[in-house]
């Protein structure tokens, strides 16, 4: 007899308020001296201990794959070897590096096929928290689990805390059996929400804990891994600032409340445990139908009488200001499409298609009226030039936008510049507009993160220099 997984079952159920270097497609050579970093199936024990372990695809054969932590302004170097049945690449999310290592296959690279290899050599000249993940067939690689976590430690050593904990999150969609649903890419996925899963876990672990003191310090390196699900974040016995968004230093440390995190996003955290001695700490994901603890931190001694006082801003990155904003070229990008869209037809193939024969070739998004991958950049920029992009969400969904390769600042009415990010949330029926430096060379993919979208139409590209 089977148990239906439930996260109340496990994740500590509903919580009242008071409880709480190469050639684009060439092929490149093997070096003895280059660690390695393989793709492959492996076993997880994702779900609690009283059902079956999980068969995933990981990194190494694990979930999340090996923590690859460096220096700013050093390099990493990992030949990647496919050892799964189907083609796959490797993406740096987040990172500012040469085009030919971005990992997007037949934009930047070929698709490494199965047995084959590819050398990933670039250096990093941002610090933060990033991450790597698939980006062929994305829909599924990422829901069996192929990512891990980039962390660059600053120059200068960083902020001073007592610990520093990366917590890469994600959902999963699992069976009564704690298998992975294999309907990978399923039409309703892709024509609403995108793939949600009934399963939370941290680094893997669906009972993710630590056992803290009253008044340690901790940099907590949140990550969205999830395909789809938006996270709307609490902490309850832990106070702190947020100190740096998408791995880019916010000017100054934001206490911290409620906060949302979007598949792709990043949030650097520094937090007290303010939880009395015996007690828990949480980290609290809010949801429709309550709210839900998906880490806990035991209080056991105290580390110092008080809390230390508030940290200093990070180091800003080398990313160029913006400049030029009012002679800047500007686009708009119309999301379109989806579940309760209305859209009717879009340009596939150079024609205009029915929405019938686009859901047959699984395409139900459109930017700009094209739902396949644009033979034009959306925009043709010079190495250098400011560019600006209106983004129009007349969807009944939300969207995260991803630009690579850049960093890019929202900018309101007023024409206030926001914090530095590389991918954006934008609700149904919302509005933005973001600004960034374009020097960065070569064709870079701008594409919503949940991937179940993208792979239904909506992604295109820039070019730059």
């Amino acid at each position: 007899m089977t148990m239906r997984i439930s996260r109340r079952a496990f994740n500590g159920g509903l919580l009242g308020l008071a409880a709480v270097g190469g050639s684009a497609f060439g092929a490149e050579p093997a070096r003895a001296d280059v660690p390695t970093l393989e793709a492959s199936t492996g076993l997880a024990q994702l779900a609690p201990p009283e059902f079956p372990i999980t068969p995933i695809w990981g990194y190494e054969g694990h979930v999340p794959g090996p923590v690859v932590r460096i220096r700013q302004g050093e390099r990493v170097e990992r030949r990647f070897v496919n050892n799964l049945p189907q083609a796959s690449t490797v993406h740096w999310h987040g990172i500012r590096i040469d085009n030919a290592m971005d990992g997007v296959p037949d934009l930047t690279q070929a698709a490494v096929s199965p047995g084959g290899s590819y050398l990933y050599d670039f250096a990093v000249p941002d610090a933060g928290t990033y991450w790597y993940h698939s980006h062929n067939r994305t829909w599924e690689q990422l829901a069996r689990g192929l990512y891990g976590a980039l962390i660059v430690e600053e120059a200068d050593g960083g902020p001073e805390v007592d610990r520093d904990e990366i917590m890469l999150m994600d959902d999963w969609r699992l069976t009564q059996e704690a298998q992975i649903e294999p309907s990978f890419g399923a039409m309703g996925d892709r024509s609403h929400g995108g793939r949600i899963g009934n399963w939370v876990t941290i680094n893997g672990e669906g009972d993710w804990r630590r056992t803290v003191r009253r008044h340690e310090r901790l940099r907590l390196r949140l990550a969205n891994a999830a395909n789809a699900r938006i996270f709307v974040l609490e902490l309850h016995g832990l106070e702190g600032w947020a100190v740096a968004l998408d791995g880019q230093p916010l000017a100054a440390p934001e206490t911290l409340r409620r906060f949302h995190l979007a598949p792709g996003q990043r949030a650097d955290l520094i937090v007290d445990a303010t939880a009395e001695e015996g007690t828990d700490a949480f980290l609290i994901s809010l949801e429709r139908d309550g709210a839900y603890r998906i880490a806990r931190f035991r209080v056991d001694g105290t580390m110092r009488p008080r809390p230390l006082a508030a940290p200093a801003p990070l180091e800003p990155n080398p990313v160029a200001p913006l400049r030029g904003l009012a002679e800047a070229r500007s686009v708009r990008l119309l999301m379109q499409g989806g579940a309760m869209g209305g859209m009717q037809s879009a340009v596939m193939g150079g024609r205009e298609t029915d929405i019938r024969d686009m859901v047959a070739q699984g395409k139900v998004w459109a930017f700009n009226g094209v739902a396949d991958f644009a033979a034009h950049p959306l925009l043709d920029l010079a190495s250098g030039e400011t560019a600006r992009i209106v983004i129009v969400n007349e969807t009944a969904w939300p969207h995260a936008m991803h630009l690579h390769g850049h960093h890019f600042r929202r900018i309101d009415g007023d024409g206030n510049v926001g914090p530095l990010r590389d991918t954006l949330l934008l609700d149904r029926e919302e509005s933005a507009e973001i600004a960034f430096v374009a020097d960065n060379p070569g064709n870079w993919l701008l594409h919503c993160h949940m991937p179940e979208h993208s792979a239904g139409g909506m992604e295109t590209w820039i070019r730059v220099g």
